[in-house]
């Protein structure tokens, strides 16, 4: 270490105080600084890296706000978020099937007419589930984010499970329920862990 980065990591840890995640936020930063001499051929000043990072109290301060946001409440959020699409799947179905109501027809034509858009909002869920644990844990929201996918996934799971064993009425959800659309399903239930990790890796830059 340089003195520059040296003086700015000691800065930090004094400024961290006993932050609980203060070890990890220090190794993220000593990281983001190597980062930065190696790309931009930055000279290793104190004065240098405060510039492009911010002062060690400044960071320090928007840590310990952020210490409120716990990886337990992050993973309830987004597991709950999951769950609410898919309840909501399950009533719009059944209000479209059972009831009939005019507008709920209306709704359910327009969403099995353009299944993409069905497919699009779900992958950018997921993104967005990885973007926040990256922005809000750093390099410590890896294993968060591992975590909160199994969770979130489950119903998914469920959801596919039904399916293959015909546990529910298929006709309820034509016309999605073709070969196609089940096929891109599957495919995309495989990619969504890289989606997310995709979003964690650019919530984790965000966060510098």
């Amino acid at each position: 270490m340089t003195s520059g980065d040296k003086r700015f990591v000691q800065e930090l840890d004094h400024a961290l105080g006993k932050h609980p995640e203060k070890q990890q936020i220090i190794a993220e930063y000593h990281s983001h600084v190597y980062e930065l001499l190696q790309e931009d051929d930055m000279k290793p000043d104190y004065e240098e890296i405060v510039k492009k990072l911010g002062t060690p109290e400044e960071i320090a301060a928007v840590w310990k706000d952020e210490a409120t946001v716990t990886p337990k409440k992050m993973q309830l959020l987004f597991v709950v978020l999951n769950v609410v699409m898919f309840l909501g799947g399950i009533f719009l179905t059944i209000m479209y099937n059972v009831y009939q109501v005019e507008w709920i027809e209306v709704l359910w034509k327009w969403l099995t007419a353009v299944p993409s858009i069905l497919i699009t909002v779900y992958m950018a869920f997921w993104g967005l589930l990885g973007y926040e644990i990256g922005k809000e844990f750093g390099g410590a929201g890896l294993k968060i984010l591992c975590r909160t996918f199994i969770y979130a996934v489950i119903p998914n799971l469920v959801f596919m499970y039904v399916i293959v064993f015909k546990l529910i009425p298929h006709q309820w959800f034509q016309p999605l329920l073709n070969g196609p659309f089940i096929v891109a399903c599957i495919l995309l239930t495989i990619v969504l862990y890289p989606i997310s990790w995709i979003g964690y890796r650019w919530g984790r830059k965000a966060s510098v």
